[in-house]
């Protein structure tokens, strides 16, 4: 059985990426997201990997246009939190204020997170794995409490 009223959804890098996208594109679907380290800009992430799948923005601009969660923000309507790491080297923190920037231009509500001097994989730090963990899951009881309505 599934609630389909508390529907969530979260994913890290690329699956930060893909919540965006369900969370904006999606919205009836997915109430909650949890978006970790994402991608919301493609064209602006590393083009030596980017372009192994989707050619360049010169070459293939609609699928840039349409893979581009920034580009369907207005979409929101759910729970979504943003998690990010400032110093990134992957997936660099600028890509990510972006899409505030664009959140908060669209008055959407929406929480979010910045690890300081943390790289993708959000670990350095003592005690950083631990919040990080914590953080997520106070969120999904917050926002999708268990048990029936």
């Amino acid at each position: 059985y599934v609630d389909l009223s508390r529907v969530g959804i979260w994913g890290w890098s690329g699956g930060g990426s893909n919540t965006l996208n369900a969370m904006f594109r999606q919205p009836d679907v997915y109430h909650v997201g949890i978006a970790v380290v994402p991608k919301p800009q493609p064209h602006l992430y590393n083009a030596w990997f980017q372009e192994i799948y989707m050619e360049t923005p010169e070459t293939n601009p609609d699928g840039y246009r349409q893979s581009a969660p920034i580009n369907f923000a207005e979409g929101l309507r759910g729970d979504l939190l943003i998690i990010h790491g400032t110093g990134e080297t992957n997936t660099h923190l600028q890509i990510t204020e972006g899409l505030v920037d664009r959140l908060i231009e669209l008055g959407k509500r929406f929480d979010y997170m910045a690890y300081p001097h943390r790289d993708h994989g959000l670990r350095e730090g003592r005690g950083t794995a631990v919040h990080l963990r914590m953080l997520m899951v106070r969120y999904l009881i917050d926002h999708l409490p268990p048990g029936p309505r």
